[in-house]
């Protein structure tokens, strides 16, 4: 059944992953925002372990979100209808319109995935009501041949939508005509009709040096080249998935760090949203790191543990490695170390599922640097939330007045809980989802009385200026560094990152022509 279209269409398909499609269709959402026009992003499924959650409390993915930013929008679960966060190397949890609607494995979720057909129609259907135009992405390899059966998100998507189509290659890992020609000689014809044109991405050197490329390409298929995008190191914008942290698991060591402050965050195996240390990345003063090495502990003037989408297999994998025995010395030596969400878990003296909500291990203990214990519950919970610093707690930062409003989210399956006195809420939660928080359930986290050791269940944090400078703040004056004394304004910086990207992309792109397929 096709869908009843208004809003134009533009789609991004990939000769296989981390090709380029996300950040080019972020870079038309913001293109076509510049030139006035009402656009939206669309993934039909994305799997990833960085999520977000709306203002509605739906939970959706991370890049999706950062299109709507670039398309100067509010992020909605529509644009992301199926979420798969992976929580084993054979399952994953299933999330629909925003919501978990339980594990299942690749088998299981392959039996269902018919049903969820008019889910993502319906949600194209709504956005298409709303907006000028809609920029949709695939996932992967548009024909991975053994998955076209069940395919949701890639041509059968374009085929439902009926949208224009780019086939999107990176010539920087090589290959290049193989992964373009092959995989439009690997589609059907009708499939090939949907094929606007091809878009080379991510090239080192001069573009008018691969003319002859662009020429074989169009006489082999027939089908007109609408980009020679090359690789850029001049913007920086957030990426989701596990290609991109292994990139960044080879950055230099913080021993070379040039008197900045050294922040190294755990690599765990399931690490989850390692998009809330993006902010850190940019910052001048700061070397971020993600380590998974024991050894190097000792190298950080601090150390955290991410969100995990399965704590107690992590935590289990951390005391294997001898990196929990790690953090708990460097912690003993006077090092600072930080939990967020899966990692705040980590901190306490035990973790129990006893209901096999995340997985089949009942109970573990963590690390036990904070008094606490908690339990994996069967609802998730998935808010929106503003914060200010708890009155009683500072966490060693000088800089911030506990009157400051802070913004992030939720998103956790467990409940945590104190054991023992000698330890602070970090933070008072106000409202979620726009709804005032009773003080019963006001307190989150915890930390220790000196403020070297806290957690927290809300996600992007750091992302609030005068909060990041606090904490950056705590440790210069621990580690004697300098980092830098202004508040960096992020927001602000993203804004920028967008505008640079889109005019990056545009003026290696054929504008005139994709207009015109388009239809605009």
């Amino acid at each position: 059944m096709m869908v009843k279209r208004r809003a134009r269409t533009l789609m991004f398909l990939g000769t296989g992953s981390d090709v380029g499609k996300s950040v080019l269709a972020a870079a038309f959402c913001r293109i076509f925002k510049q030139d006035g026009l009402r656009v939206a992003p669309f993934k039909a499924q994305n799997m990833a372990l960085n999520s977000y959650i709306t203002p509605e409390g739906g939970e959706m993915g991370r890049a999706q979100v950062v299109q709507a930013e670039a398309a100067g929008i509010e992020p909605h679960v529509d644009m992301n209808p199926i979420l798969l966060k992976p929580t084993s190397t054979m399952g994953s949890q299933v999330i629909v319109l925003g919501k978990a609607v339980g594990n299942l494995s690749a088998k299981d979720y392959y039996a269902t995935k018919k049903r969820l057909v008019p889910v993502v129609r319906e949600a194209f259907e709504r956005l298409s009501k709303r907006y000028d135009i809609v920029v949709l992405e695939g996932a992967g390899s548009a024909v991975e041949l053994n998955l076209k059966e069940h395919d949701l998100v890639n041509l059968a998507m374009a085929r439902m939508a009926r949208a224009p189509s780019i086939l999107v290659g990176d010539i920087d890992r090589g290959g290049i005509f193989a992964a373009l020609l092959g995989s439009y000689m690997l589609m059907d014809p009708d499939e090939q009709d949907l094929l606007a044109g091809f878009m080379v991405n991510k090239l080192r050197g001069d573009p008018d040096l691969f003319t002859s490329g662009v020429d074989i390409l169009e006489a082999r298929s027939g089908k007109p080249v609408l980009g020679v995008v090359p690789h850029f190191d001049h913007i920086a914008l957030p990426e989701e998935d596990s290609v991109a942290l292994g990139r960044r698991m080879g950055r230099r060591s913080p021993a070379d760090s040039d008197g900045k402050l050294a922040l190294g965050v755990v690599r765990l195996p399931f690490l989850s949203n390692y998009t809330d240390f993006d902010c850190f990345e940019h910052d001048p003063g700061v070397e971020l790191a993600y380590f998974d090495q024991p050894g190097d502990v000792f190298r950080f003037d601090a150390v955290v543990l991410p969100g995990s989408k399965n704590t107690l297999e992590d935590m289990l994998a951390l005391e294997r490695s001898g990196m929990a025995d790690a953090v708990r010395a460097y912690f003993k030596a006077g090092g600072v170390v930080v939990g967020i969400c899966g990692g705040y878990q980590m901190l306490g003296e035990r973790i129990t599922d006893p209901h096999g909500v995340e997985s089949r291990v009942r109970e573990t203990p963590g690390l036990g640097l904070l008094p606490m214990a908690t339990e994996m519950a069967w609802e998730k919970v998935t808010t929106q939330v503003m914060a200010r610093l708890h009155p009683d707690n500072r966490l060693g930062g000088r800089d911030l007045s506990p009157s400051k409003l802070l913004h992030g989210y939720e998103i956790h399956m467990g409940r945590s809980r104190p054991l023992a006195e000698g330890v602070r809420a970090c933070f008072r939660i106000l409202s979620r989802n726009g709804r005032d928080v009773s003080t019963a359930d006001a307190d989150d986290g915890l930390s220790s009385t000196d403020g070297r050791v806290w957690g927290t269940y809300i996600h992007g944090i750091f992302d609030n200026d005068a909060f990041r400078r606090a904490f950056l703040s705590f440790l210069e004056e621990r580690s004697h560094k300098r980092a830098r004394p202004e508040i960096v304004n992020y927001g602000r910086w993203k804004e920028a990152q967008y505008d640079l990207l889109a005019d990056h992309v545009r003026s290696h792109c054929d504008m005139e022509r994709i207009y015109r397929i388009v239809g605009i």
